[in-house]
């Protein structure tokens, strides 16, 4: 059932009211929070005299920092429900600039807990019991001694912290609003707009003419601002070489994977055993092309699916139904729970309607519910997206749940694997329950694509991140010529001697914003690998491996990322949980093979 929001029950929208009533009580928080953060301005010279003024410091920071969340969660939602709203998008930027107000008053915070004594510091947990609750926060920041500035330093970084990035706004209103890829013919020649949003749309055209004719259009356009694209990108990876340098790292891999509390060691196993283990995706190229029927793969079709979509459509709520089914394994508290947020909490937005924002995520403070934005249509994909969001948004109630404020938020570097685990939990029951060879091969279609994606996709933008900030830091220029020749040159190694890689695809790192974050996309990978690890244990341990996942989602932040892994088991310094993960790709490919044939041969 297709429908359209503002067509849909309230039980089906958000009710931000449950934020925030009334302008007024939105208004009034914003001006507690300048209030907290004047307050906490005015303790420069004192956070640290005792132990006293410290956990006062400490608890103030917190209370501020709750009600900025909350009040950037109601904005930013609030803006994506409509974003031609004027009102919602003025929330939204003055929660900003408080946020970076609240930034720059408490610049003093770090230096000043550095600076304390060891002992000093042990003596203040004895002299005030109740700053143990800050510990965990205490030792992140002492955690960064080696790398801090002067107090001036950090200052002057703070008051800057708002232009960092920027390149990554710029990229996207010049790659989505500006530029203008021109139009292709459609299946049935009708005249299609060619857009970020219709081009991987297009790829998945079962006619060939249209995948090639959007292909080749797309990359005329990018070639055209090739130059414009490269000095975007080396811009951003100079500012962020230039940041880890003057905080004393050997590099900006260190300085990024420091921040997610792991090594640079575990993003080098993540490619060293990607790489070895490329046969598998080879193998499944191999399958593409015979299941095209093609004498030879271009990288215009590697998004041709290799099945039709799975028969039927599904309502919201029989979505719902299967999401809950999929997750009892989780067991009563999980399953009671998540049943009362998607049926009685309000957690879900679930219908497109004009203005609001595309795709799917979740999000939620400390102090409202983890809500969801879906834009469902009824797909089986829809279904699978609604179990993934769930999945976010079940690590963010059992995290708040279980820890104080300021040891409630995860890291990145875990943030993927609790939705991993549900969208595998969702696709295998599918697949234990399919009753047709067509929905087998959709679901392993699905799964394949998956893997292929998260896994090994992800890796290669890692790679091509690592070979990008290693030539900054050597001094070479990254020219347009050197990056599409260094993205060519990975291409080629990710899609094997069987593939026809098309030159045009040596501009695709033009389209990947990911690349302005920084070390960012290998956690897709590693989020998969630990996923597929804790979806197998879960199937064949039962209860006895569960309560050893609920201790990792319970975990929060009041552990380092590998930390909280291994209390489900994980060790993401061991290469064999990213070799599992690609064997399990590989079963998916050796299935869908044996399935298509034995249906071809019976025709």
């Amino acid at each position: 059932m297709n429908m359209e929001r503002g067509d849909a029950p309230a039980r089906y929208r958000w009710d931000l009211t449950a934020i925030y009533a009334t302008e007024e009580e939105f208004m009034a928080d914003c001006r507690r929070a300048e209030e907290a953060t004047a307050a906490l301005g005015a303790m420069k010279d004192t956070l640290t005299a005792s132990a006293e003024a410290l956990l006062d410091g400490l608890c103030r920071a917190t209370a501020a920092e709750r009600v900025l969340e909350k009040l950037y969660e109601y904005a930013m939602l609030s803006s994506d429900l409509d974003k031609g709203d004027n009102g919602a998008e003025a929330r939204l930027a003055r929660v900003t600039d408080l946020l970076d107000a609240h930034r720059a008053a408490t610049y003093f915070v770090a230096p000043a807990v550095q600076a304390i004594d060891e002992g000093v510091l042990e003596g203040f947990y004895r002299d005030a019991p109740a700053l143990a609750a800050y510990r965990r926060t205490l030792t992140l920041i002492r955690r960064e001694i080696p790398h801090m500035l002067t107090g001036e330093g950090e200052k002057l970084l703070a008051e800057l912290s708002p232009v960092f990035g920027s390149q990554k706004r710029t990229h996207a209103v010049f790659a989505n609003a500006d530029l203008s890829f021109g139009t292709v013919k459609g299946e049935g020649g009708e005249t299609v707009p060619l857009t970020s949003a219709t081009y991987v749309p297009l790829l998945m055209s079962s006619d060939r003419r249209v995948r090639r004719s959007a292909f080749r259009t797309l990359y005329k356009t990018y070639r055209q601002f090739g130059n414009t694209f490269a000095s975007l990108l080396a811009s951003r990876v100079k500012e962020k070489v230039t940041l880890s340098k003057l905080r004393r790292f050997p590099d900006s891999l260190t300085a990024s994977v420091f921040a997610d509390e792991v090594t640079p060691e575990v993003y080098m196993t993540l490619i060293k055993t990607v790489r070895e283990g490329l046969l598998p995706l080879f193998d499944y190229y191999d399958l593409k092309r015979e299941v095209l029927g093609l004498s030879h793969l271009h990288l215009y079709d590697v998004y041709a699916p290799l099945s039709g979509e799975a028969a039927g459509s599904y309502t919201y709520d029989e979505a719902v139904k299967e999401v809950l089914a999929a997750v009892r394994i989780l067991g009563e508290d999980y399953h009671s729970t998540l049943k009362d947020g998607l049926t009685k909490r309000g957690w879900v937005d679930v219908y497109p309607g004009r203005g609001k924002r595309s795709g799917a995520y979740s999000a939620g403070a400390y102090d409202t519910e983890p809500y969801m934005l879906l834009n469902f249509m009824g797909k089986l994909d829809d279904v699978s997206t609604l179990a993934h969001e769930a999945g976010h948004s079940m690590h963010t109630h059992y995290a708040n749940s279980a820890n104080p404020p300021q040891d409630a938020s995860y890291t990145i570097f875990v943030a993927e694997v609790a939705s991993t685990v549900n969208e595998l939990l969702f696709t295998r029951r599918r697949l234990r329950l399919a009753e047709s060879t067509e929905e087998r091969l959709a679901l392993l279609n699905q799964l394949m694509e998956t893997y292929k994606g998260t896994l090994y996709r992800q890796t290669m933008f890692a790679e091509f991140e690592l070979k990008m900030h290693r030539l900054c830091e050597a001094g070479e220029p990254l020219t347009q010529e050197v990056l599409c020749r260094e993205y060519y040159a990975l291409v080629k190694d990710y899609f094997g001697p069987r593939v026809t890689v098309d030159e045009d695809i040596a501009m695709e790192w033009m389209r990947i914003p990911h690349f302005y974050n920084c070390f960012y996309v290998y956690k897709y990978a590693t989020c998969i690998s630990a996923a597929s690890a804790i979806v197998k244990r879960l199937e064949t341990e039962g209860e006895e491996y569960l309560a050893h996942y609920l201790d990792f989602l319970r975990a929060g932040g009041s552990r380092s990322p590998l930390e909280s892994l291994k209390l489900a088991g994980i060790d993401m310094t061991d290469p064999a949980v990213i070799r599992a993960a690609i064997d399990d790709f590989a079963e998916a490919v050796a299935e869908f093979r044996r399935l298509y044939r034995e249906a071809r041969d019976e025709k």
